[in-house]
């Protein structure tokens, strides 16, 4: 075992009775993290174990189980992470625990395609200066589900995550008699009324594989084999990664490195863990690492982006060309249909029909006069039509569309002011006030895009 091992100086038993005080210390219900991951597994595994050894009146306080589904997770783990939840909630019925098991995402207005494919977000920077993913995708709807069990039970609540301390780090933690729950929780950053425990936070990495394979063949309480994830993170390090610690030169190197990241993320140049799936023999995700290149490709190419922001504003770059906006209608259209070219090459869902009606009622609202560009373009792509396919009617016909263009082509008004006036008079006739409407218009026609050339010319006469 290794040197900075917690398990040189305690037991696993311990650690089972360290998390069986501090769930009797109070009436808090627990909510745990579970991402399906080698530390949130082990967390839910000792607390699983933990209710089991206490008798049934003592099983008092709830225990919520949270994952969350970005809607574009890597399919491996996301079939991993529904089995687990499933198999979670049936067994805890039987063994008569208190769990609740649950999977969130994001509201389909607010998912990734929604974003990306819908308002035209730019996807997330690799250098992480616009990476406006993380919070929306997946910290949002964990932390929305956190205060509603608060409301709920109405008691503030612990939150459980897997959290450790690098291995360097590692020592032991001593129980100290009734201190223990409160020096062992802080409060959580962002969540009023909710206190964070980490229950694991002194195992080493090659600790927490212990926990997990040891005892009974790697099986869990609620039916699953751990070995499963062994495997899932062997195959994500393009199957070289042992289970067990390897010592050299001093330092362990141990299975788990892996992140189970989103497989369209473009934060990171490249996808380890989703190459490593490939390299190991998952060659249907092959069409997933093929979109996330061309994706990734395009995003600062001229053609594909507006050379203005979504409120209308514009800025210069260093070498004095225009910054880039959003991506272009025309780019979300090509990347709506680009992504469900792939989903129906892997016959796997990645896109919603929450979603795509979320993308369509907002193509609605900002872009699109004929209201049916979408539901169109679904079904030439796949041959089947929407649900709501039949109750789309135009805001204003193609004809008219078409003259429109051609006029504002003639008279050197730019057509996206002509259709953003058109859409302003549409959401805002019913109002009684006229002010409304007026206000409207005064900002659609004081966009800075517009006037960009003459302040520029008045800026530069100024010099």
């Amino acid at each position: 075992m290794a040197t900075n091992s917690y398990f040189n100086e305690n037991t696993l038993e311990e650690l089972i009775e360290e998390i069986k005080y501090v769930y009797q210390s109070d009436k808090r219900p627990w909510v745990i993290g579970y991402s399906g991951g080698k530390d949130s597994t082990t967390v839910v595994e000792l607390v699983y174990k933990m209710l089991l050894t206490l008798p049934k009146d003592e099983r008092n306080k709830n225990v919520y189980i949270v994952s969350s589904d970005t809607l574009i997770e890597n399919p491996l783990i996301k079939i991993y992470l529904s089995k687990m939840n499933k198999l979670l909630g049936e067994a805890a019925v039987n063994d008569k625990l208190p769990i609740i098991s649950t999977m969130v995402t994001p509201p389909a207005d607010n998912s990734f395609w929604a974003n990306v494919i819908g308002r035209g977000f730019p996807t997330p920077r690799m250098n992480g200066t616009f990476r406006w993913c993380t919070d929306r995708l997946k910290i949002n709807p964990s932390a929305d589900y956190i205060r509603d069990v608060i409301k709920k039970e109405g008691e503030e609540v612990v939150v459980l995550l897997g959290v450790r301390k690098a291995e360097s780090e590692a020592r032991r933690r001593r129980i100290e008699g009734r201190e223990l729950a409160n020096r062992l929780m802080n409060r959580h950053e962002t969540i009023q009324d909710a206190y964070v425990y980490n229950p694991i936070v002194e195992l080493t990495t090659d600790d927490v594989w212990d926990v997990l394979l040891r005892l009974d063949g790697g099986k869990t309480p609620w039916g699953s084999n751990n070995n499963e994830l062994v495997a899932l993170y062997a195959d994500a390090d393009s199957g070289e990664c042992p289970f067990a610690g390897v010592h050299a030169g001093g330092q362990t190197q141990s299975c788990g490195n892996s992140r189970f990241g989103c497989w369209v993320c473009t934060v990171v140049k490249d996808d380890k863990s989703l190459n490593g799936f490939i390299r190991s023999g998952h060659r249907e995700l092959i069409p997933l690492a093929e979109f996330r290149t061309w994706i990734m490709s395009i995003r600062d190419k001229d053609e594909y982006r507006e050379k203005k922001r979504r409120n209308g504003t514009v800025y210069e770059t260093k070498t004095g060309e225009m910054g880039y906006g959003p991506f272009t209608w025309e780019a979300r259209k090509l990347i709506l249909t680009k992504l469900i070219e792939t989903q129906q090459q892997m016959g796997y869902e990645l896109i919603t029909l929450e979603e795509l009606k979320a993308i369509d009622e907002i193509w609605d609202d900002e872009l699109d006069l004929s209201r049916r560009t979408l539901v169109e373009l679904y079904e030439e792509l796949t041959g089947e039509r929407l649900p709501w396919y039949q109750y789309k009617e135009p805001l204003v016909d193609k004809e008219t569309v078409d003259e429109l263009e051609r006029l504002a082509v003639a008279n050197d008004v730019p057509f996206d002011l002509v259709r953003n006036i058109i859409l302003s008079v549409y959401h805002n006739k019913n109002f009684s006030n006229q002010r409304i409407m007026k206000d409207a218009m005064e900002r659609l026609l004081n966009q800075q895009w517009l006037h960009h050339e003459i302040l520029k010319e008045i800026e530069d006469e100024n010099k």
